[in-house]
């Protein structure tokens, strides 16, 4: 049923429908219309939530920014941690990951051959040539953001540092394949060329999401895909790229002690890198890095 013109925006931005999400919703029923999956409203982020996500990566983006001073030989991942805790709890927010599904910890430290969701651990001191990706993300006002990078431990092998390189790429040139109204195949496609180009392969089982009023939300970004398929990219709508690149095959395993670390089955290197973004009008926005 068509919204009358003069209501208030079902985006909550109290706007007349006319004057805010009226065009968008034109265009959204065309796409519809013409067997595209399409976002529904509840996805679509307004002013206001815009506003806290952006205070809640501004702690995120601080954390990651600073924690680099302290990741060196004879650091323990459960140091990365605290720093995570103190930062995040001084600074207003509150890390997301603790407590979520019971994970134990304010942040994930996943160290060489490590996938994602690496618990930091007094027993996991790093040590020379060592990469380390530090995820986390930050809740402020019930608002989220997430992001995630990677941090060379003192010197590494040539090889590490053009993983770590590339899997960076990959991250932008699936940013660069955002777009309004083009669709969430196109960022997957985009980064399996790119890691495949360069001999890796490309983690499956995980994948970028829907962010912001949420922890995890719809859509869900395969870093692998079909250009002009999966979800229509809308303005509004705010979403991390996360690709997970292996050195060697994409196979892996989940720890079965913790239920939570996935490692590479052939025990190669792994590296990852994430943003959120916001879907403007125009392109992108980057929130969180």
């Amino acid at each position: 049923m068509k919204m009358n013109k003069n209501a208030p925006c079902w985006c909550g931005s109290k706007k007349k429908y006319k004057n805010c999400h009226e065009k968008w919703d034109d265009t959204i029923n065309v796409l519809k219309i013409r067997g595209h999956m399409v976002p529904e409203h509840h996805l679509i982020k307004n002013a206001e939530d815009i506003k806290w996500i952006k205070k809640a990566a501004a702690i995120n983006n601080g954390i990651l920014d600073n924690v680099g001073s302290l990741i060196k030989p004879g650091v323990t991942t459960e140091e990365i941690d605290k720093f995570v805790y103190d930062y995040t709890t001084s600074h207003g927010g509150i890390p997301a990951p603790l407590g979520y599904e019971g994970y134990p910890k304010s942040v994930c430290t996943s160290v060489n051959d490590e996938i994602c969701h690496g618990i930091p651990s007094d027993k996991v001191v790093l040590k020379e040539g060592d990469i380390v990706n530090v995820d986390c993300t930050t809740i402020f006002h019930g608002h989220y953001a997430d992001a995630s990078r990677m941090f060379c431990v003192g010197q590494v092998s040539p090889e590490a540092q053009r993983l770590i390189d590339v899997t960076k790429e990959c991250l932008e040139i699936g940013i660069k394949a955002v777009r309004p109204w083009g669709h969430i195949g196109d960022i997957g496609a985009a980064i399996q060329e790119h890691a495949h180009k360069n001999g890796y392969s490309v983690v499956r089982e995980f994948c970028g999401h829907g962010v912001g009023n949420g922890f995890h939300e719809d859509p869900y970004v395969q870093h692998v895909g079909i250009r002009g398929t999966g979800m229509v990219i809308a303005p509004g709508m705010v979403f991390t790229i996360e690709p997970m690149i292996n050195e060697g095959k994409a196979p892996l395993y989940i720890d079965e002690d913790n239920g939570w670390t996935a490692y590479t089955k052939d025990g190669k290197l792994s590296a990852q890198w994430e943003h959120t973004l916001l879907v403007t009008e125009h392109g992108v926005e980057i929130l969180a890095w």
